[in-house]
């Protein structure tokens, strides 16, 4: 790694220390220089703003959670667990939501919209293959499998990423899942219960 890569991504951990125990909103450049040790120049010259900073950091995450999902790959799961394995690999942990919030507001919506595209486009890939294993093993039967699993992700980010759905909504979109992938009906129906333990807050019923 050569001197300059290896100074920027230092600034990226230190960014991401700092936003995971502060917030985005709480911590300055002038905090991740000082940590840094360097001069406000070099700080500009890898990142010109602190929202290029988010950027960078939200770009790290994503790398990190490809790196997890092809390992969620490689597990030896039944297809329909290693499907849910794979689409929550690409889902922040938990002392990284703050960061995923200050994407989400509304002075950055084009920075969200343009890492949720990114993020939908590496995830197409990997989870194609575990539904094509699925298709080899009379699991599933569909063609099209990317546009299929475009579709699913899609779907599951505007629909789950808030919390604030149905108990009704989740039982479509696992009918919607299966019937896309041409499963067996409750092929994924575990997946409800998964879903329903994962609202901790905005919880509705339907």
């Amino acid at each position: 790694m050569k001197k300059g890569e290896k100074r920027r991504l230092e600034l990226l951990k230190i960014a991401y220390r700092m936003f995971t125990e502060k917030g985005y909103d709480n911590t300055s450049i002038d905090e991740i220089i000082a940590e840094a040790g360097i001069a406000k120049g070099t700080y500009y010259y890898h990142f010109p703003s602190k929202e290029a900073t988010l950027e960078a950091v939200i770009d790290m995450m994503i790398n990190e959670q490809v790196e997890r999902a092809r390992d969620a790959v490689k597990m030896p799961l039944p297809i329909p667990e290693k499907i849910v394995s794979v689409i929550c690999s690409f889902r922040p942990e938990k002392q990284e939501e703050s960061i995923a919030d200050a994407v989400e507001t509304e002075e950055n919506i084009i920075l969200h919209e343009k890492l949720n595209t990114r993020l939908i486009n590496e995830a197409v890939p990997i989870l194609s293959e575990v539904v094509e294993e699925g298709i080899a093993q009379g699991v599933f039967c569909c063609e099209d499998v990317p546009e299929r699993v475009r579709m699913i992700l899609i779907v599951s980010t505007r629909l789950f990423d808030d919390m604030e759905y149905t108990e009704k909504d989740a039982a479509v979109f696992i009918d919607m899942a299966e019937k896309l992938l041409g499963a067996k009906p409750g092929t994924m129906g575990f997946v409800a219960d998964l879903i329903s333990g994962g609202k901790n807050h905005g919880q509705k019923t339907g």
